[in-house]
């Protein structure tokens, strides 16, 4: 799979290049455009994976099965919120994904659902993560830019788990709320993530959860 991401940083574009009856796993409506490729739909690993994938992760139900035909194709895929693309190449490893951010990979990586803690339930943010193990690429979407930082041993950085993207297995996390109950409820902060090197992290410049916080008190009301 040969990989081309166009129009970045805002609206980013992945033009994937395929090979003879070359796959690629994606979310439920991630594609854009195909080119004699095929689409299978499927519950993946099984309805009791999908499921759980569904509940915790945030992740669809189902996910499309994209196959090239016998001389190649071509393949475009978007996330459904305005920013940029990342491509991971796994090489035997493991990255921990937030749900939503996960767009598509090479069939060789496994997808499952990660629990990130009972505190992730704490403002909505939802630190459910997803695990992508194995050797292939992994196609990740941000909301805004992604910044990416390469940790040291024993680094810590504080991350709002809002702008929270992908991390290594080999990083250690520890969610936790901001300053106490009142600092969570009216500083605008709700939980934040202390991860501890050494690893890669990934992280986007916007916040869903902080726009809708932003939009939800714009929005016309009935007596207005």
């Amino acid at each position: 799979m040969d990989i081309k991401i166009e129009y970045r940083p805002s609206f980013s574009l992945v033009i994937a290049k395929l090979g003879p009856n070359e796959q690629v796993v994606a979310e439920s409506g991630a594609m854009v455009a195909m080119r004699n490729v095929t689409m299978e739909t499927q519950a993946r690993g099984g309805v009791l994976k999908s499921l759980a994938r569904a509940a915790l992760g945030g992740e669809s139900f189902f996910v499309n099965t994209f196959t090239a035909g016998g001389s190649g194709g071509e393949l475009m895929l978007a996330h459904p919120l305005p920013g940029d693309i990342k491509a991971v190449e796994l090489h035997g490893e493991t990255m921990l994904v937030q749900s939503g951010s996960f767009i598509a990979s090479a069939p060789s990586i496994q997808i499952d659902t990660k629990w990130g803690g009972s505190k992730s339930f704490f403002a909505g943010e939802g630190l459910i993560l997803l695990k992508a193990s194995g050797s292939g690429q992994l196609i990740l979407g941000t909301y805004g830019a992604v910044h990416e930082m390469d940790l040291a041993a024993g680094e810590v950085i504080t991350v709002d788990s809002g702008h929270l993207v992908a991390f290594s297995e080999t990083i250690t996390y520890k969610p936790r709320t901001v300053g106490g109950i009142k600092a969570t409820l009216f500083s605008g902060e709700g939980i934040v993530v202390d991860i501890t090197g050494p690893g890669k992290l990934l992280m986007q410049s916007r916040s869903e959860s902080a726009f809708i916080s932003w939009l939800v008190p714009k929005l016309p009301t009935k007596s207005s």
